[in-house]
Formats: structure tokens, C-alpha cells, sequence
């Protein structure tokens, strides 16, 4: 009998959609999503399975409906094998260390001037981090001017859902992509000047496997997908409220300032609290898995947030505990919300250290400042993909300490 196409208890059960499924499966679980077969998959074994380009393949794997707002067209997570590798080093050459601690320079004094006009307000911190982060990352990656914070949020906030949310995306892309080529465009004859090392310079400069340079609008996509995931931290910064308002000993110790414990309460709230999903490929030949088939060409599915909830990996998983990580730090396949394998050789996001560089920078800021939080609703409804705290987390700052900005 052939399977259901679960591609709308997705939309309705959201994060628990693969989790709940694998659970009652014992294992991995086989269905079909979008008309093709699929099979879900998580743990540490299964994402070194899962990156393992012999088995799992991106071409062809990621939904035009992603494509046309989170990733874009033409985007690095399209390719594999070389094609992949080499234009995925362009991205690496670019958040190496000393990019990550460059731009989380940039941050701290784009949150610092924002910060010193929060004295007396109310604000929304979804939004106003979106501004930071959008303000710092335009500046560090050598754009004339800051893109807005909404359109660069509302390609992350649409990928998911073919309601209002993706149409604005989509809309938000094309004109993001259009100002970006653009500015490719005058960057490669002249007429405009991007600093050198920065990502418009390199990936203005890039060439491919071929020598040929990067059509304007294939830059434009690469440039976003440096900046749009960085802005996506803000999601983090929210949840780094949200944490601290329920958990206060955290606050506390981040005042103290200590780098692990500000490291683990970053590792912690990546693990605790939804972001990505899961992640998808094709099978490149048929497969078995833990003695479920995998025929060639369906779908992969990768539980990223099931992964990082489960019992067998994670102690009390459903608590949060920054303490976990300050005896062991996370395994590269354990903690995967951004998902997993190498990023020198796979499709981990190389955006990764970024936004554990900005969360070890911000986190302490957000503690040192001196907030309250009024009456709002802070669920977040897993069923949304991708969750976030219903009101933004508005924060009432009676006063800022100069000290701790400036």
C-alpha cells in the first residue's frame, strides 16, 4: 500500500513532525513528502551518513520554494563535489577566525550606539538585534549602505510557509538580489569600490571551476548568503532574553563574564531551542539505512531539532542547562542546529562560528543591561517554522549603563 504524502501533517505538527514519527517508528522513518519518497534519519552516525556525498546529494534536493527566498538561486547548497568545494572555500576563506572576530567587532559597536538610545523605552529586541546585525554585517562585508533588516528577516521568516510570510520573502529578494548585482555589477567596472578582503571584493573576484566569473546575480545570491544568516542571529539574541527571563542564574553568570560559561550558555541555547528544523538531499544510488531502503533519488531528511532533544545524546534534554557543556564541549555531528558534517569538505554552514562568535559577544551585553520584561506573550509555537517568541521579547530598559556600552 503506498504511503501518505505527509507533506501537510508537516505544516500542522511543525518541529514535532519528525521527531514524532521517528519515535513511533522505533528508528528511521519512511514516508513521502512533497510526492517523493522520504526517509528521516538523525544521530551522530546518521549525519556523518547523511554528508557523505557517495549517499546524499544537495543538486536537486532543495525545493524551489527554498531556493526562492532562503538560499536562492544558483546558491552554494545547490552544488556537491568539487564545484561545491571550490566555491565553498570562497565562504570559509571569508568566516575564518579572524573574519568571525572582525565582524563581531562590528557588532558590539553597531549594539553599543543602538543600545545608548534604548534609555527610557520599551523596545522589541527581535527587532532592534535585526538592525544591529543588518548595520554591522553591511558594513564589515563592504555594502554601500545597510540593507533593510525587515527584507533580509523575511527571507528567513518565509522559506517555510506558502502563506503571506514566503510572498513577502520572495518579494524582499528580489529586491535585495537586484541592489547586490548592481553593485557587482559597478564594483567589477570600477565605477564603485568595495575594501579589499571584504565578501563583495571576493565574491565579486570569484571565479569558478571554469576561470569564469559568477554571473552578477549568482554574486548578488552569494553576497545575501553571507549576510541574510548573520542577520538570522537575531533569532538567537531573542531566544538569549527569553532564556534569561526564565532561568535568571544565567543573566547572572554571564555578567560575571567568565568565556565558558558564556560559551556554553551559546552552545546551550543553539541546542534548546528551535531554529532549523531538519535538512534535506536526494539518495545518489540506492541506500540502505539501519536496514530501512533508501531508494535512489528520494529524499534524505536529517532531524536536526529531534537530534538535538534526544535522551540517548543529551541528559534532561528538555531542560536547560548550559552546565553540559562546561565539562564536555559538544561533539562536531552531536550538536547540529545548523546542521552537521566538516564545512571544509561538506554542507555544514559555514556561517556557523558566526553565530557563535556574535551570540558570545552579544549574550554578555544583553546581561549587562539593565531590563525588565512587561506583561507579552512569549510562546513559541512549534508548529511556526521557524519559531520564534511570539512578541519579539519586548524589553523595558528604564536605563542604560554607560559602562557596558561604550
Amino acid at each position: 500500500m503506498p504511503r501518505l504524502d505527509n507533506s501537510l501533517p508537516l505544516a500542522l505538527d511543525g518541529y514535532a513532525w519528525l521527531p514524532e514519527r521517528r519515535r513511533r517508528a522505533g528508528g528511521p522513518f519512511a514516508t513521502r513528502l512533497a510526492g517523493l519518497p522520504a526517509t528521516g534519519i538523525a544521530g551522530p552516525d546518521a549525519v556523518r551518513f547523511f554528508y557523505d556525498e557517495e549517499h546524499v546529494l544537495r543538486h536537486g534536493a532543495i525545493p524551489e520554494p527554498v531556493q526562492g527566498t532562503l538560499f536562492g538561486h544558483g546558491a552554494v547548497h545547490t552544488l556537491d563535489g568539487d564545484a561545491h568545494r571550490h566555491r565553498k572555500a570562497m565562504f570559509l576563506s571569508l568566516l575564518g577566525p579572524d573574519g568571525v572576530a572582525a565582524l563581531a567587532e562590528e557588532t558590539a559597536a553597531a549594539w553599543d550606539r543602538a543600545a545608548a538610545g534604548w534609555a527610557r523605552r520599551e523596545i522589541v529586541l527581535f527587532d532592534e538585534a535585526s538592525r544591529v546585525l543588518a548595520e554591522a554585517v553591511c558594513r564589515w562585508a563592504g555594502v554601500d549602505g545597510t540593507l533593510p533588516a525587515a527584507d533580509l528577516v523575511a527571507l528567513v521568516d518565509g522559506f517555510a510557509t506558502l502563506g503571506p510570510r514566503h510572498w513577502r520573502a520572495r518579494r524582499a529578494r528580489g529586491r535585495l538580489e537586484r541592489r547586490l548585482a548592481g553593485l557587482i555589477g559597478e564594483v567589477r567596472d570600477g565605477t564603485a569600490v568595495a575594501p579589499a578582503g571584504s565578501a563583495v571584493a571576493v565574491i565579486a573576484a570569484h571565479r569558478d571551476l571554469n576561470g569564469a566569473p559568477l554571473p552578477p546575480r549568482t554574486a548578488a545570491v552569494e553576497v545575501l548568503n553571507v549576510i541574510r544568516p548573520t542577520v538570522a542571529v537575531c533569532w538567537f539574541v531573542a531566544y538569549t532574553a527569553h532564556a534569561m527571563h526564565l532561568w535568571p542564574h544565567t543573566r547572572r553568570r554571564l555578567r560575571a563574564g567568565d568565556p565558558a560559561y558564556v560559551e556554553a550558555f551559546v552552545h546551550e541555547t543553539r541546542r534548546f531551542y528551535p531554529f532549523a528544523p531538519f535538512v534535506g538531499g536526494r539518495a545518489a544510488r540506492d541506500l540502505t539505512w539501519r536496514g530501512t531502503r533508501i531508494p535512489a533519488g528520494s529524499m534524505v531528511l536529517l532531524d536536526l531539532y529531534g537530534q538535538n532533544h534526544d535522551r540517548m545524546l543529551w541528559e534532561e534534554p528538555y531542560q536547560f542547562r548550559p552546565e553540559r557543556f562546561l565539562t564536555l564541549p559538544p561533539g562536531r555531528d552531536d550538536l547540529v542546529p545548523q546542521g552537521g558534517g566538516n564545512p571544509a569538505t561538506g554542507h555544514r554552514c559555514p556561517g556557523e562560528g558566526v553565530t557563535v562568535g556574535l551570540l558570545g559577544t552579544l549574550a554578555p551585553r544583553l546581561a549587562a543591561l539593565d531590563w525588565t520584561l512587561p506583561p507579552q506573550d512569549l510562546t513559541i509555537s512549534l508548529r511556526r517554522i521557524p519559531a520564534r517568541p511570539r512578541s519579539g521579547v519586548v524589553l523595558a530598559v528604564p536605563a542604560v549603563d554607560r559602562a557596558m556600552v561604550g
